[in-house]
């Protein structure tokens, strides 16, 4: 029997049998590790490069990073008070002197009592040499990426912009996003069957998901065009076979994302499964924050849009 959204099962019901069907699903899953099921996996499109190297990535976050530090110095200074500080050096320290004109070679003592005054005027000055250091290389990084990046469409555009045709007899070193993207999906897997006596659920891509929370996720991955393949399955180094559920590509850098959502974290079984399940990909090099994307939901508190949102914007735009 096929339970819809507008089945008569309360909340309370549904959950009590998502729940004996999930323990049920992680009891055949734990015997297909044992039988080490064949899969297939999914890779990126054979013949094609990286786009972007970890270098030219961390060019990216650097050019990024300068230029929001830039804002902030410049936001501060313009709150700065006026002149600049002196500091002399001398055989029992340091003075201080505030001098109000460029010219100024001796300017007005300032007792070390007056330690606020010193300390946002000694800020000011280290706020000047940051920003002026800063400018000057986040321009020398804007001139590197607008090359890079302007040599790396060209490379793209020499498979991406030849007729369909000719890109059957080519085997390519890089190609646009939309065609990467478009290879990646076009490579074929089969996911995990959904027992018809759980809830349905259909995304925008006429898929069927587990829960509403999974649904969530895949619409919002479809309006923002992320690819994505939901419950994917992922064969571990031993051969066993596991299904994320959803396996997600960050297009601009050629990266795929293992984005597994907690959805009944108040659950103690789920949540003892979820903790090996962790366990288990951690074991495969696959860490939160790197490859693996975790979100998490009680009955109480559940995922929302605004943090889905958030996630995309974090890992894969």
């Amino acid at each position: 029997m096929i339970i819809n959204n507008k089945s008569l099962f309360n909340r309370e019901e549904r959950r009590k049998v998502i729940t004996n069907m999930k323990k049920q699903t992680n009891l055949i899953e734990n015997q297909a590790l044992i039988t080490k099921t064949p899969a297939t996996k999914v890779s990126a499109p054979k013949g094609v490069m990286m786009s972007y190297t970890n270098l030219y990535s961390e060019a990216r976050q650097r050019y990024s990073e300068l230029l929001s530090i830039k804002n902030s110095k410049e936001a501060a200074l313009e709150k700065a008070p006026p002149g600049k500080i002196h500091v002399s050096k001398t055989s029992h320290g340091v003075q201080y002197y505030l001098r109000n004109e460029s010219t100024d070679k001796s300017g007005k003592y300032i007792h070390k009592s007056e330690k606020s005054l010193i300390k946002k005027y000694l800020q000011k000055s280290y706020d000047e040499k940051i920003l002026r250091l800063v400018t000057v290389e986040s321009e020398s990084l804007k001139k590197l990426l607008f090359k890079t990046e302007n040599v790396i469409t060209a490379v793209q555009n020499v498979y991406s912009d030849s007729p369909a045709e000719v890109k059957e007899l080519i085997i390519p070193i890089d190609v646009s996003d939309e065609d990467y993207a478009q290879k990646w999906l076009n490579i074929p897997y089969e996911g995990k069957a959904i027992p018809d006596l759980l809830p349905f659920f259909e995304t925008k891509r006429k898929e069927r998901v587990r829960s509403k929370s999974e649904l969530n996720i895949a619409n919002v991955l479809a309006d923002k065009g992320i690819p994505y393949k939901y419950e994917c399955p992922l064969q571990l180094r031993n051969g066993a076979i596991i299904y994320p559920d959803f396996t997600v590509l960050n297009v601009k850098r050629r990266k795929v994302f293992y984005w597994e959502h907690r959805g009944m974290m108040d659950d103690k079984e789920y949540a003892k499964n979820s903790v090996q399940r962790l366990k288990t990909m951690m074991g495969e090099g696959i860490f939160v924050g790197e490859k693996l994307i975790i979100t998490e939901e009680t009955s109480t508190n559940p995922l929302g849009t605004n943090e889905i949102e958030a996630v995309i914007k974090r890992f894969l735009l």
